[in-house]
């Protein structure tokens, strides 16, 4: 009797000293590095066959509650990509025995056989945003030429799988509101649109660097860890990290972290949605996106443009000035003109509302806006009466034959009457503010 009160007391304490143990030991988000193999189910070359259904590839081992397989290490990005609201959900599995090849700045390079899922879902429910709709999922992976292909899967309406696309497609979503119904289009990308961003240039995989995984990621396991600080631990890295010094590397700036200033959470939104174009020797345009490059060096604020959009002193972003700021303009639309080009229908108006916050702090002179006009253009059957409007104390100058106005022009003094067919553009004018952009709205008047 005494000896087995004896034996468990010796087990207790075994016990509380392991506890003890661990509670003092770092808690690492990854515990062990999972065996993983190249590729999965993919062809290690786009021309190979590819799997027609999510489930032959291997990456999710329970489609039904969406559960990735355990060789894919979950992770997360400080500024995610805009993505028309949609959430997302990612993972990547990097070859057994390979390891990334790990840069504080610029981009990582991930061997051959790494495999990249990101899984969108949306909620088509504004009064229950917690109920997601699964959409698609895109696979990247870097392939045995040096490269990577990216290919997407569109789940099916029971979420029992999801299938190949062969190219690009268009399918517009019903969105609930309080109200009614919505409509809004999503875009499932071609696997030829994929290599339109992942670029030799961009270094192929896109987000997945320091600066966007220097952060916390609580992991399955219910730890909190740094994603690098994970990383480093399984040996992903082709070097080993200092942990005590990763908060030297530099993090980008989440848009509601107001710990950060201004500039910091505009050029972050701007390198997570740009700078994979957007940077020497990417698309043409003069700025660099990336948040690695000192502002005084990027080329946006006063930087000069290829396409001026015919707005008289505009640049990439003109100081105090939203009108002006092409930049701002064509991430504030959806027109033919829109940036990003690429599956983008809808207009982030948060990341707006930042930029325009950033854009209208910098030092300027006060802008007058665009001269409105009631009513807009449009076909009339006969005369119509056009009202132009301003601040209070600006005049305005218009003209009807499509010219630029200026202050030789017609004074607005009184409602425009129009009989025929007219291009009516108005600039606004007060002293100590800098003019208006041209407005124009085209009438055409009669039968």
């Amino acid at each position: 009797m005494r000896r087995g009160v004896t034996l468990a007391l010796m087990a207790l304490a075994l016990m509380a000293a392991s506890l003890a143990a661990r509670a003092n030991a770092p808690a690492y988000g990854l515990a062990v590095r999972p065996a993983a193999p190249a590729y999965w189910g993919m062809p290690d070359r786009v021309d190979g066959r590819l799997p027609q259904r999510l489930s032959e590839t291997g990456v999710y081992k329970d489609l039904v509650r969406l559960q990735l397989n355990e060789a894919f290490i979950p992770y997360d990005l400080v500024v995610p990509f805009w993505s028309d609201g949609a959430n997302k959900s990612r993972g990547v599995s990097v070859p057994a025995g390979q390891t990334v090849k790990f840069s504080p700045t610029g981009e990582w390079m991930f061997p051959r056989g790494t495999v990249f899922v990101k899984t969108f879902l949306f909620a088509t429910n504004e009064t229950r945003p917690d109920v997601l709709r699964r959409l698609e999922t895109r696979l990247l992976v870097c392939d045995a030429n040096g490269g990577v292909y990216g290919v997407t899967y569109k789940w099916r309406p029971d979420n029992a799988d999801a299938d190949l696309l062969e190219t690009n497609l268009t399918e517009t979503l019903a969105i609930m509101t309080a109200t009614g119904t919505r409509s809004q289009p999503w875009y499932y990308p071609s696997r030829h649109d994929c290599l339109d961003c992942h670029t030799a240039n961009a270094g192929y995989v896109l987000g997945v660097k320091t600066r966007q995984m220097n952060r916390e990621l609580t992991y399955p396991s219910g730890v909190t860890d740094n994603e690098l600080r994970a990383w480093n631990h399984l040996g992903l890295f082709d070097t080993k990290l200092d942990e005590n010094r990763l908060a030297n590397f530099t993090t980008l700036a989440r848009m509601d972290d107001l710990s950060r200033s201004l500039t910091d959470r505009a050029r972050s939104y701007l390198d997570a949605n740009c700078a994979h174009c957007h940077r020497p020797e990417g698309t043409v345009a003069y700025f660099d996106a990336r948040y690695d490059t000192p502002l005084e060096r990027q080329g946006l604020v006063e930087g000069r443009l290829l396409i001026d959009e015919r707005i008289d002193h505009s640049r990439v972003i003109a100081p105090n000035d939203i009108w002006r700021s092409i930049l701002y303009m064509r991430t504030d639309t959806t027109e033919a003109f829109k940036m990003p080009p690429l599956a983008r229908n809808t207009i982030d108006e948060r990341g707006m509302a930042l930029l325009r916050q950033w854009i209208e702090s910098l030092p300027g002179p006060p802008v007058l806006p665009p001269v409105a006009m009631s009513p807009p253009g449009g076909h009339f059957a006969g005369p119509v009466t056009v009202t132009l409007k301003s601040e209070p104390g600006a005049v305005i100058y218009y003209t009807t034959d499509g010219t630029v106005p200026g202050i030789s022009d017609m004074l607005y003094q009184q409602p425009v009457q129009l009989s025929g067919p007219a291009i009516l553009r108005a600039r606004a004018f007060k002293p100590g503010c800098t003019r208006s952009i041209t407005a124009q709205e085209i009438f055409l008047v009669g039968k």
